[in-house]
């Protein structure tokens, strides 16, 4: 019998089929429609912040669903900026983007050779590989 620890333990354990590194597309709110890469994944809150690729400086990606956050400046001389920051947006509204046909599927999970693994519910047979973040 499971004692009460781990039966609470086991119900706030949340599993999402998004992850850290994937490349999704935004389905709704102000971002609608642009393409990004999941920086940071909350499961107990389920949400996630999207970064999008900066050609000029790959160093400095833009935050999609961003909030403007205005800086005063504290010395003289020195100037005021507004500082664009990621707002987390909630799993719901992203969809990951499936590497064969590049257009957003649903994620599916499933038990191949005893492992659970997550595939693209559009193209079906596809597995969607863990994914790697270049290390900066």
């Amino acid at each position: 019998m499971p004692t009460k620890a781990e039966i609470k333990q086991k119900a706030t354990h949340i599993k999402l089929k998004i992850r850290k590194g994937d490349r999704v597309v935004i389905i709704a709110g102000k971002d609608k429609g642009e393409i990004g890469y999941v920086a940071a994944v909350a499961p107990k809150e389920q949400k996630v912040i999207v970064l999008k690729d900066n050609e000029e400086n790959p160093e400095q990606p833009f935050p999609l669903n961003a909030a403007i956050k205005h800086r005063k400046a504290k010395m003289q001389g020195e100037r005021s900026v507004r500082i664009k920051i990621p707002v987390p947006i909630h799993v719901s509204n992203v969809m990951l983007l499936d590497a064969t046909t590049n257009q957003p599927t649903r994620v599916g999970r499933r038990l191949e050779d005893g492992k659970l693994v997550r595939y693209a519910k559009k193209t079906g047979d596809k597995v969607i590989d863990a994914p790697v973040m270049e290390t900066k």
